[in-house]
């Protein structure tokens, strides 16, 4: 699952609105991206909701960002947008839980949850900001 179309849309709409400098309305941020208006309206709810967005309601309202772009970390986006945190595989982080109930006797569970925690500490740390300037 890692990312979707919507943390994409989410990462795009970010640097748009990071850029402009001022509010960027749903059907502006659509157009420029030539996307459903409606996707994009939830996944900026979303945002908006978790905090990192600010939203402005009137003519000339929008959308702006309520923190640095070297503060918002992408798994922050990630989770924000898919409305739940980022899987590479199916596993489960935690054994009892196992959607499968075979997780008492699977060898590459250690495994897959090692590299699930590395992939979550490295969205962690990695900023808007580092992804923009690549």
């Amino acid at each position: 699952m890692l990312l979707t179309r919507a943390s994409e849309y989410a990462l795009l709409s970010l640097a748009l609105i990071g850029e402009s400098g001022e509010p960027k309305d749903a059907e502006t941020l659509s157009r420029q991206l030539d996307i459903s208006k409606s996707f994009l309206a939830k996944i900026l709810q979303n945002l908006a909701r978790s905090g990192i967005l600010v939203s402005y309601k009137g003519a000339r309202g929008g959308f702006a960002l309520k923190k640095r772009f070297g503060e918002i970390s992408i798994l922050e986006v990630i989770e924000a947008a898919e409305g739940k945190s980022p899987s590479v595989f199916e596993c489960s982080p935690a054994k009892e839980c196992c959607p499968s109930d075979r997780a008492s006797f699977c060898v590459i569970w250690p495994f897959l949850n090692k590299l699930q925690n590395r992939i979550d500490d490295f969205l962690k740390e990695l900023t808007l900001q580092d992804i923009l300037e690549q």
